[in-house]
């Protein structure tokens, strides 16, 4: 991949799921402030970004972040638990892209969340086994689906998009105890919204000058993603029917149609490509995770599941083990919880990949490769690091836990 489908790859991977399906749990949580939880989720995630921009380049292999902490710290028990940490997110994240997909679904037909999970769940997995590829144009013509239906959302609430700055001098601003705690809640939620960083980096097998090309697309990517998480966000807080909003099935879908008599029917279809492929990557990369861990032993993994099947070329046993993970939890774990989950687990990696990052820098600095600042690992770390303190501290609590 080039720099330009890479930056098509990488925006629609983040992008996509995070703002379609977990919006409207972040405005639940924070409300007019969900633009400072938005902003603060990407103060977090731009460290890391610049950390997988260098080490991804040092170390470009698709084992991403298990390969990394194991060149750095020479640690495979180490490797192996960012492995399993790697997969939980990813099936933990397929769970909640399933869980906004049915909910989009809803918006416009009526079918029980039970049937709507498992035939998205079979889908998923029978397109993974036959040998389904993340081509080029599938993704960009997803990305530019997604980018395309966000820009009319925006202008069709332009209004609030223009008031939002009003509702929140109108607030009670950030200084307070329950707006920072609600800014703090919301802002994890909105981490996930940043986490494919890592999927991007995953790609470094399959990028053409990958010490050039991959630190300028994750540069761009997240200019990308972050103008548009900060304006829908600010689009939505400048509505006074925000509890509506978090309630609804489709969230972006009810605040661009609620009062502007706009069809809701082309919308959600739109948003409905982009959650599905959402989807479709964390179940192929939880599996493929799951293969590369059982062909290298890793953790005492049998070696059944390292195998592939001779005709699809693609990993059986451990597509479906991972679809039946996200089936389970996709019906029985409500969205806000798997979020925070997902969340958890890949705020611990981005600690690990900073880490070896820091750790790499202090024993060599090749020189063709990007050279972050020493600082920029160190500031992950400490950001990733509060920000999971922080959130055991609302669950201990019981702030903003239910979900």
């Amino acid at each position: 991949m080039g720099l330009g489908t890479l930056t098509f790859y990488g925006t629609g991977t983040i992008l996509g799921a995070g703002i379609f399906v977990v919006i409207g749990e972040v405005m639940g949580t924070a409300g007019a402030l969900a633009p400072i939880a938005y902003a603060a989720a990407g103060l977090v995630a731009v460290f890391t970004a610049l950390s997988f921009a260098e080490i991804a380049a040092r170390v470009p292999t698709a084992g991403g972040a298990i390969d990394y902490t194991e060149q750095a710290f020479g640690s495979p028990a180490l490797a192996a638990t960012v492995g399993w940490l790697l997969i939980i997110a990813n099936i933990v994240s397929g769970a909640t892209i399933t869980t906004g997909f049915v909910s989009y679904l809803n918006s416009f037909v009526d079918v029980p969340h039970w049937a709507a999970t498992t035939g998205l769940v079979a889908a998923l997995a029978f397109i993974s086994i036959i040998g389904m590829k993340q081509s080029a144009w599938f993704m960009t013509i997803t990305t530019v689906v997604g980018l395309g239906t966000l820009l009319i959302m925006l202008w069709l609430m332009r209004d609030s998009l223009i008031g939002w700055p009003t509702a929140f001098a109108e607030g009670e601003g950030v200084g307070s105890a329950s707006a920072a705690t609600a800014i703090l809640a919301g802002a994890f939620l909105a981490i996930y919204s940043f986490i494919g960083f890592g999927d991007v980096a995953q790609t470094a097998e399959e990028v053409k000058d990958v010490k050039t090309t991959l630190p300028r697309a994750m540069w761009l990517v997240l200019i990308i993603v972050f103008v548009f998480y900060i304006a829908v966000s600010a689009a939505l807080g400048g509505r006074s029917d925000i509890e509506d909003i978090a309630g609804a099935d489709a969230p972006l879908v009810y605040a661009a149609t609620q009062d502007t008599g706009f069809p809701a029917l082309p919308l959600a279809i739109a948003s409905l490509f982009v959650i599905v492929n959402g989807a479709l990557t964390q179940v192929i990369a939880a599996s493929r995770l799951l293969l590369d861990m059982g062909r290298d032993g890793r953790s005492a993994m049998p070696e059944w599941l390292g195998r592939t099947n001779e005709t699809t070329n693609t990993p059986i046993l451990a597509t479906l083990i991972t679809v039946a993970a996200v089936l389970v939890l996709a019906l029985f774990v409500p969205l806000g919880t798997l979020a925070s989950g997902t969340s958890l687990a890949i705020l611990i990696v981005f600690i690990a990949v900073n880490a070896s990052l820091w750790k790499l820098k202090r024993e060599s600095q090749p020189e063709d490769v990007p050279n972050m600042w020493k600082v920029v690992p160190i500031l992950g770390v400490v950001f990733c690091t509060l920000t999971v303190i922080g959130q055991v501290v609302l669950w201990v609590t019981g702030i903003g836990s239910d979900g």
